[in-house]
């Protein structure tokens, strides 16, 4: 490019929609330099195809400890040598561990799940009315339905869930890398003493099975039960609280989709699964290449930094017809808003259906629903926050 090197990451303007400075990035290659924070130029990807090669390119690592990985921003940076279970692992380790865990988030488990996920959906709909008309929908509604449900899968105590919520916030957003260890110091702290509860009065939930097929046995320890564990609360916590509260953010901000929904009740399956594309929350996935690797007609050296801004990958043109426009009508169950490859979310499946069921429920019960202040005056997460979406939504009905 000649053009001035694009800085990353960069704030959203709009919640729902790509940083604009992203906008060269959009119509040019499919791979780009940007810079980071620092100084330091990575590749960005912004190209479907692209973006798919490379996420299942063993070449390709998710290892954070790795000198090489990219950093964003400088909290990031100063968190590059802590070990992150499952998502910052690559080969036979990430394989075991995400082998542990698979049969858990099946469909087959998310199904026995919904009657669960909706009756406490609608246990924290009957406390809004209760003491309605008006909520901030955040930590009123989206953040306690994704607790609840991530509690309920391993089985650690609901009584514990705002400790989680609160340790949760902090390992995503810092704001500080000392806010980010204290968090996994108390998080381990707890589950250390909670596996040794459980190894003496075992239950039926993710947790209790892991101590039983992999902690018993011997093929782990508890640390490192202690560290999946742990990543799996982080990860259950934020991202499905995001895509609730913001997804609510973005139906209001379209009445005549909105309006089309309470309808047909029928389309929040295709409407969720658009939201996913069109929201992208998971703006950013990041790796190193560990060898020399040719694609989109550049070549992304051994030790360089990739970036993949979800949010451009899930509005290419030349996959998404207008793909700036809200529209369940098309088929977009081929977004990577859940990455792609051997790292793709595992829990995706649940989180459609907590998304599925907080979304239709809220907008049938509260029909009335609506923001409380002018969009403009709402604050959303900055751009270098790991995941995107609402800091606060007050609402009234």
């Amino acid at each position: 490019m000649s053009e001035k090197t694009v800085i990353f990451p960069q704030d959203r303007t709009c919640p729902y929609h790509p940083p604009t400075a992203y906008e060269p990035l959009r119509t040019g290659r499919p791979l780009s330099r940007v810079t980071l924070f620092d100084g330091r130029s990575v590749w960005m990807v912004s190209g479907h195809a692209e973006a798919r090669a490379l996420l299942s390119d063993g070449r390709l690592s998710a290892d954070r400890q790795n000198l090489s990985f990219p950093a964003p921003s400088r909290r990031l940076q100063d968190l590059q040598d802590r070990y992150t279970a499952l998502f910052g692992v690559d080969g036979p380790a990430h394989n075991t561990q995400r082998r542990m865990l698979i049969s858990s988030f099946g469909l087959g488990r998310t199904a026995a799940l919904r009657p669960w996920i909706q009756e406490t959906v609608d246990r924290l709909i009957d406390a809004l009315i209760a003491a309605g008309p008006r909520a901030e929908l955040v930590g009123d509604f989206a953040r306690p339905v994704a607790s609840m449900v991530t509690c309920e899968v391993l089985g650690v105590p609901y009584a514990d869930h705002e400790f989680f919520m609160i340790q949760s916030r902090r390992l995503h957003s810092g704001p500080e890398a000392t806010d980010v260890d204290d968090a996994r110091e108390q998080l381990n702290g707890y589950l250390h003493e909670f596996i040794g509860r459980k190894r003496e009065k075992p239950g039926g939930a993710l947790l209790d099975e892991l101590i039983v097929q992999r902690l018993e046995t011997g093929e782990i320890d508890v640390q490192e039960l202690a560290d999946l564990v742990s990543a799996l609360l982080v990860a259950g916590h934020e991202t499905t609280a995001s895509m609730i509260s913001l997804g609510t953010f973005t139906l209001l901000s379209h009445p005549e989709q909105l309006a089309e929904l309470r309808n047909d009740p029928s389309l929040m399956p295709a409407a969720v699964e658009e939201l996913m594309r069109f929201l992208s929350i998971a703006d950013g996935l990041r790796r190193v290449a560990t060898e020399d690797i040719e694609v989109g007609g550049v070549t992304v050296r051994t030790g360089d930094g990739v970036i993949f801004s979800t949010s451009v990958i899930n509005r290419d043109e030349a996959v998404f017809e207008k793909p700036d426009t809200l529209d369940w009508h098309r088929p977009s169950r081929h977004h990577l808003a859940f990455g792609f490859g051997i790292h793709q979310c595992l829990g995706q499946n649940l989180a459609r259906a907590e998304v599925e069921i907080a979304l239709g429920t809220l907008f049938e019960r509260l029909p009335g629903l609506r923001l409380a202040a002018e969009p403009d005056r709402i604050p959303f997460k900055p751009g270098d926050d790991t995941i995107q979406g609402m800091v606060e939504l007050p609402v009234a009905w």
